[in-house]
């Protein structure tokens, strides 16, 4: 049984002073004696008696430094029951120590024993001085955070903080606390709750709203409307930003960029919307913006002390840039950016994209040799190297070698889903369509959640017109899984064109469009619009398409069936 708490458990007691020293005249020859013997004992074959020995001497001089032997020996044996009696007893010697309260109730929790814990809680917090309240209550979810019944440990914790929920200073501060200990326990409305009771004792407050941000999913979009009042009325440019990730991470990226354009106005300095912003121009192909805007971030972290937390924001700020020149096709400029990536967590993504630069060169040979010089020692870092030369074949269309790797590399990892659906996308290519069903429907088998799955396999029945109302089940499944996702939008779109609902299809599509331009998407909202007799604007909408990427695939086949010259 190990101890492991927040710092303020690890701390020095504010209350340990000269009184709680052993008297010399105390420690007599028996007293030594028993010492000594108590810690052979703990350090042979015995600790038991050791334990025993050195609680009865903690409990005759009052030391609370023998009280803590007697919990490390415990402790160190795997005797929770002997430890939590040993802070017991030292609790009850020195009833205003902070340090025998603390081992108390860290024991308690240890022992699983949760709801012991709210008397011991609370009188933490009430021998706390009020300065240093807060820090202890910002703890409190960690030292729970092992605990099996976390909604035992919410009501707990709820209950010990009573009094601090409603305190001027500390409401704040306990209300997030308790938000924290309902999230962990799976009660996110109820978590919701606790941010804006928060809110209502201090509308300015930052903490609720950062809450809200965590909570934020489709299911509970109260949470995202917290978050948009909120920033109505106070302009905090970070929070915004952050607003911003939890988009990109919903796939919602016209919103993020939006909130990403208001927060770099807001505050022009603020280094990290610069960066994000620029990313998000460069994998949306806005040349000029997405230059722009890395280039304000480097300029503006030139600034700043040369860190881990630089190096790496430089180095993804050379890979957005490195994006940008690879997309106008300036392959020298691309590699000049990637080679001045210096973090250490990005060199395989760094060697990944400088082999796609040489595949594109058609020094395949090369290209794979650098991959291979990728680090394998763990079967991570072979995955992942693995991985990455799978995708550089695919870009070549090398589909046949691709495959075959990937057919070798599951013999190694026959369970890996995400390999299998790597391998399922490349039977799509060579029209080895029963080995593509056959491995999807093995993905869906184990992991039922998987919505790129459903989908894919959705998508394929529509694009060859096959079993249709298989098709938007299969559909429908995945955006029930992921409902914000613009591809799987645009599946569902062609599968309504495929049945023939054209105004439903273009519906979908042109949202979908709208939430995330893409070259593909644009292919399939033209050609809808092209077959409903919209054909000016099914062209407009292929140029946007092109203007994106003028090479995919995708949209060239479509402007090549409808005789449209690019």
């Amino acid at each position: 049984m190990t101890l492991t708490g927040p710092a303020w458990a690890q701390s020095p007691p504010p209350d340990a002073t000269p009184d709680s020293k052993v008297v010399n005249s105390a420690l007599d020859a028996q007293l030594f004696y028993e010492i000594l013997i108590g810690e052979m004992s703990a350090k042979g074959k015995d600790p038991a008696s050791g334990f025993a020995l050195l609680l009865d001497s903690a409990r005759r001089t009052n030391d609370s430094r023998l009280y803590q032997r007697a919990m490390e020996i415990a402790l160190q044996a795997r005797s929770g029951d002997s430890a939590l009696q040993a802070a017991q007893n030292w609790r009850l010697a020195q009833p205003d120590s902070r340090e025998a309260n603390r081992y108390m109730l860290q024991i308690l929790i240890a022992l699983n024993r949760v709801s012991d814990t709210a008397e011991p809680l609370q009188r933490e917090l009430a021998l706390t001085p009020l300065a240093q309240k807060p820090q202890v209550l910002a703890a409190i979810p960690q030292l729970y955070s092992r605990v099996g019944d976390r909604a035992l440990a919410a009501r707990v914790v709820e209950e010990a903080l009573a009094k601090d929920l409603t305190d001027p200073a500390l409401g704040v501060d306990a209300w997030m606390v308790v938000g924290q200990m309902r999230m962990a326990a799976g009660r996110k409305p109820l978590a919701l709750d606790a941010a804006r009771r928060a809110l209502a004792l201090k509308p300015g407050a930052e903490a609720p709203v950062r809450l809200a941000l965590e909570l934020m999913e489709p299911q509970l979009p109260a949470a995202e409307a917290l978050v948009k009042q909120y920033l109505t009325t106070y302009a905090r440019p970070d929070l915004r930003t952050a607003y911003a990730r939890a988009l990109i991470t919903d796939q919602r990226y016209a919103e993020a960029q939006q909130q990403l354009e208001k927060a770099t106005h807001d505050s022009a300095d603020l280094a990290e919307a610069w960066l994000i912003l620029g990313a998000l121009q460069a994998e949306q192909n806005q040349q000029a913006a997405g230059q722009r805007s890395l280039e304000r971030y480097l300029k503006l972290v030139s600034q700043q002390p040369q860190d881990e937390a630089r190096q790496r924001g430089e180095s993804q700020a050379y890979l957005s840039l490195a994006l940008l020149a690879e997309k106008r096709q300036d392959i020298d400029a691309a590699q000049g950016w990637l080679n001045k990536v210096s973090s250490p967590n990005l060199q395989t993504t760094t060697k990944t994209r400088q082999a796609s630069l040489l595949a594109q060169q058609g020094r395949v040979d090369e290209a794979r040799a650098l991959l291979k010089s990728l680090p394998s020692g763990t079967p991570a870092e072979a995955r992942s190297r693995l991985i990455a030369e799978v995708q550089m074949l695919r870009a070549q269309k090398q589909f046949e070698a691709a495959f075959q790797l990937l057919e070798k590399a599951l013999a190694d990892f026959p369970d890996d889903t995400d390999l299998l659906y790597d391998q399922a996308m490349l039977a799509d290519k060579l029209q080895r369509y029963d080995v593509m069903e056959q491995l999807l429907r093995a993905i869906i088998e184990q992991q039922p959640d998987n919505q790129n799955a459903y989908n894919a396999l959705g998508y394929s029945l529509a694009e060859r017109g096959l079993r249709l109302p298989e098709a938007r089940e299969l559909i429908t499944k995945a955006l029930s899984l992921a409902p914000n996702d613009p591809f799987i939008s645009d599946s569902l779109g062609w599968v309504e064109f495929k049945a023939g609902n054209l105004t439903e299809a273009i519906r979908i599509l042109d949202k979908a469009f709208r939430t995330k331009p893409d070259p593909e998407i644009a292919a399939h909202l033209g050609e809808v619009l092209w077959v409903a007799g919209q054909k000016s604007r099914a062209q407009s909408v292929w140029k946007e398409g092109l203007a994106l990427s003028k090479d995919n695939e995708t949209l060239l086949e479509t402007l090549r069936r409808f005789n449209v010259k690019p």
